[in-house]
């Protein structure tokens, strides 16, 4: 009776279990199923005693789940046998101890030790594709990449700030990523014509410049000079008189240029003059920088319209042997215009730091300088605050546009004095709903000697999105041009990533920040010999910088 009962309670459920088993488990239990009826368990309580089968057939139901779920398990260790002799390859999954957690079994005591969360950068730089090498090492060749530059045509108003780039910004234009970079790259060549000859003769006139362009189809028309003059007290003049040379020098800060290629003027839809103005690079301009109080225009009628005192001074000084930067600008510009009357034009001025700084004074000066002045727009990097709010009034009614490119972690664009005026749209038609407030913040403009304010429409990066720096990178980093470009050209969206197919070469990068460059990088550059080749050769004035 006994025998009768198991054979039927094993066919039913092995004929249940077949259903559910693998194709490869199935013959298995077939080839022993007949074997396994006559079997008997260890933990068949039938099975264990002669006195066991005396009992009565009606148990209870319990009894019979329980024989049930043993014989399953007898089932389960005979299936779980045979798969460990079956010669076909089975991947098992890892096995569990008792709290749950998956066992590390075969593995290496250094791989238990998880040094990837000590070390990730050196677990990721193991881990790196071929393809992410291949890529690391074109971005870090000095091999010049070109991509095509779409044409501008009838839209280039729009990208040069007619309708204050509205739309254009987030997400970033892709032509007017290019265009944007472009003009950075001509401040940097500003940079080099200094750096490459800073000395200048006090005793005579300056002889023409050299200036290396990016840009094969623009030509320099003139070199500028801006001249720092900072005064001592009288009673230093009294008693040193012959100090005149500590106080005041003049410097080379920049040039214009003027697009004469044909091909170039079609595509970009008119004939571009660009002034392009260097950063803070003397002694003296440090210390006009310092010169933070705000004082009038001289030209202005507004009292109200006010400019920071060291900027203002580096603008309107002339140097024993060149006119201001101020006449200097004027003077070229007329004559540009004059020569290609009749043609489109526009007037494109870009700088970086005091450069951006100076590059608003410019384009306040150049704006009202001729009856028809062509379109006057400002491509500034890391600039700081210039003037108050009369100021940013007076650039709007010349209809002067200005591109703010700021970084979130630059310190230079917080500066100088307090800001009473910036804020977001929401925020100033919030304070114009509140006449007492707006009355207050008046007073405040127009009395505050440090109450600054920003001007243009801003375009805002930010270090710790570029995957290649140190997202604690130092403050020179942060305001470093090379920098900004970098961001630029790999910037989407604020609220996207940095996008992958970024072709800005890192040469430059990481060989002037290159204790802010991540170490995966650096190491990679020092595996490939290109941090050797950077040291052994001379830096280009500026790399190009596609945007597609």
């Amino acid at each position: 009776m006994e025998c009768e009962i198991r054979r039927r309670l094993i066919h039913a459920v092995t004929i249940g279990i077949s259903a559910t088993l693998p194709a490869q488990n199935l013959h298995i239990l077939q080839a022993r199923r007949a074997s396994f009826q006559f079997q008997k368990s260890p933990l068949n309580p039938l099975a264990r005693s002669s006195s066991s089968c005396q009992k009565p057939v009606c148990s209870s139901a319990a009894s019979t789940t329980e024989l049930t779920r043993k014989h399953l398990s007898n089932l389960e260790k005979l299936l779980q046998k045979s798969t460990q002799s079956d010669p076909e390859p089975v991947i098992k999954a890892p096995s569990k101890n008792i709290n749950g957690s998956t066992e590390n079994k075969g593995r290496t005591l250094l791989e238990g030790l998880n040094l990837a969360r000590v070390w990730p950068e050196m677990k990721a730089a193991e881990e790196m594709s071929p393809r992410h090498l291949n890529k690391l090492q074109r971005l870090l060749s000095k091999t010049i990449e070109y991509s095509p530059r779409n044409s501008l045509g009838s839209r280039w108003r729009e990208y040069h700030g007619c309708n204050d780039w509205a739309g254009m910004l987030d997400p970033l234009d892709e032509n007017l990523r290019r265009e944007v970079v472009r003009y950075g790259e001509f401040v940097q060549a500003a940079y080099h014509g200094f750096h490459s000859n800073p000395a200048m003769s006090a005793d005579e006139a300056p002889l023409p410049r050299h200036v290396a362009l990016p840009d094969r189809s623009y030509r320099v028309t003139k070199s500028l000079y801006a001249t720092s003059s900072v005064g001592l007290p009288k009673w230093v003049d009294d008693v040193a008189p012959n100090l005149g040379w500590m106080t005041q020098r003049s410097s080379w800060i920049g040039f214009v240029a003027v697009c004469d290629d044909r091909r170039e003027i079609q595509r970009m839809g008119r004939r571009d003059i660009v002034i392009a103005l260097r950063g803070t690079s003397t002694c003296l301009e440090w210390a006009e920088n310092f010169r933070a109080q705000l004082v009038s225009i001289p030209e202005s009628d507004d009292p109200t319209q006010k400019v920071e005192c060291g900027f203002l001074s580096l603008h309107k000084t002339p140097g024993a042997h060149v006119p201001s930067l101020a006449e200097s600008v004027v003077e070229e510009v007329k004559r540009l215009i004059e020569k290609y009357k009749g043609e489109n034009l526009s007037i494109t001025i870009t700088g970086h730091s005091l450069g951006a700084a100076l590059s608003l004074l410019v384009a306040d000066e150049i704006s009202s300088c001729a009856p028809q002045v062509p379109p006057v727009a400002v491509f500034s990097f890391g600039g700081p605050r210039v003037g108050n709010k009369g100021f940013v009034d007076r650039l709007n009614e010349k209809n002067v546009k200005v591109l703010r490119i700021v970084n979130n972690q630059d310190l230079i664009t917080r500066v100088p004095g307090v800001f009473t005026g910036e804020g977001s749209s929401e925020q100033q038609e919030q304070e114009q709903k509140s006449e007492s407030f707006a009355k207050v913040f008046d007073v405040i403009d127009n009395n505050n000697p440090w109450a600054y304010t920003h001007v243009g429409t801003e375009l805002r990066v930010d270090t710790k999105m570029s995957p290649y720096l140190k997202p604690n990178a130092d403050v020179a980093c942060c305001h470093d041009l090379e920098a900004y470009l970098h961001l630029v050209d790999g910037f989407l969206s604020s609220n996207c990533p940095f996008r992958s197919n970024a072709k800005r070469s890192l040469v430059r990068l990481l060989h002037d920040q290159k204790s802010n460059v991540k170490q995966l990088y650096t190491h990679k550059a020092l595996s490939l010999n290109l941090d050797r080749d950077m040291r052994s050769i001379p830096m280009p004035s500026c790399l190009p910088s596609p945007s597609r």
